[in-house]
């Protein structure tokens, strides 16, 4: 009897040897064989929130990979399980599947772009969002509050506070975490420039030079005139004066704006009515660029207090009321007759 089991012990060894044996040459064989494509190339997707077991399901359902259980193994054997990247993928034939996990924990996928204009609203960039196809769309329906909140910034009003830039992104990328990635870019600009501000500026925070930076965004028409425009409100802020702004009303009447400023929007008291309230706005009017903020840190010696636009995307600067009553004469009310 104890022979049997003897034998039985040492067939039993043998078998779950050979078991072993065969699983070593199946993996070894599947990791450096090439991966059979129905063609030449062909393009996959890793949805966002996919896992290993699942991405191996959808390569063998697209005949990718023959045997999932042996991708899922590779994974787990090379410890990258957990380190596949959601986004589209161009695959080739000739790779192997040692190579193809490679592709997928690397993050080589199809790049998209998106651009937020300078000048922008925020309701401007969720819209052109939303009719993004790329994006995954998670915030429809959401409120500011409650987008700033899936952000991890609940008290934060969302104008002005996500970079005007191209970004590049594979598909599938929620908008959250797109919006993430700007908010996180205009923090670190913002704080860079802040710190490198010049002196003795009528402003008490990163924030207000948020604020300042977004009306001279609206307010420029030609680039080279941010820092002249800056000069100007710059120096209405020290003298206490209003700032008497056009843009800060349009923005105060949101959807009521119908392309024309009457006198009676002037009158109309809003928080962002800088005709009939001294200093900044309560927050931005729009997404300022980079060259915005700067100006805004660094306005250029003058000592106009006055601008009115040209009409050709200029404007004529003046120090004085007089010079600047005049202008107005010259280029909007002589112009228009």
């Amino acid at each position: 009897m104890a022979r049997i089991i003897k034998k039985l012990f040492l067939w039993g060894l043998v078998a779950v040897f050979l078991a072993v044996a065969i699983l070593v040459f199946q993996l070894l064989r599947f990791q450096h064989g090439d991966i059979s494509l129905p063609q030449q190339q062909t393009i996959f997707l890793i949805k966002s929130g996919s896992n290993i077991k699942s991405i191996a399901q959808d390569l063998s359902l697209n005949k990718i990979i023959e045997d999932p259980w042996l991708f899922i193994l590779l994974a787990k054997l090379k410890g990258v399980e957990t380190s596949v990247r959601a986004g589209e993928y161009q695959i080739e034939s000739g790779l192997t599947a040692d190579e193809l996990l490679e592709l997928f924990t690397q993050g080589n996928s199809i790049q998209y772009s998106f651009t937020i204009i300078e000048g922008w609203s925020f309701r401007q960039l969720m819209a052109a969002i939303s009719e993004d196809p790329v994006i995954e769309h998670t915030l429809q329906g959401k409120t500011n509050q409650e987008i700033m909140s899936l952000l991890g910034y609940p008290d934060q009003h969302p104008e002005g506070m996500f970079f005007p830039d191209t970004y590049r992104f594979p598909k599938g990328t929620r908008d959250v975490d797109f919006l993430q990635r700007a908010y996180q870019v205009m923090q670190k600009h913002l704080a860079r420039e802040w710190d490198q501000r010049a002196s003795n500026l009528p402003l008490k925070s990163s924030y207000e030079a948020l604020i300042l930076a977004s009306i001279i965004e609206k307010e420029t028409g030609a680039a080279f005139e941010r820092p002249l425009i800056s000069a100007v409100f710059t120096e209405r802020l020290r003298r206490k004066m209003r700032l008497q702004t056009d843009p800060t009303i349009i923005y105060g009447m949101g959807e009521e704006f119908d392309g024309d400023i009457r006198f009676r929007d002037l009158k109309k008291d809003t928080p962002y009515n800088t005709y009939l309230r001294s200093g900044l706005t309560p927050t931005p009017i729009a997404l300022p660029g980079l060259e915005a903020i700067r100006a805004a840190l660094h306005p250029e010696p003058s000592n106009a207090l006055y601008f009115v636009s040209k009409g050709d995307g200029t404007h004529h600067f003046s120090a004085t009321l007089q010079e600047h009553n005049a202008a107005v004469k010259r280029y909007q009310i002589d112009n228009q007759k």
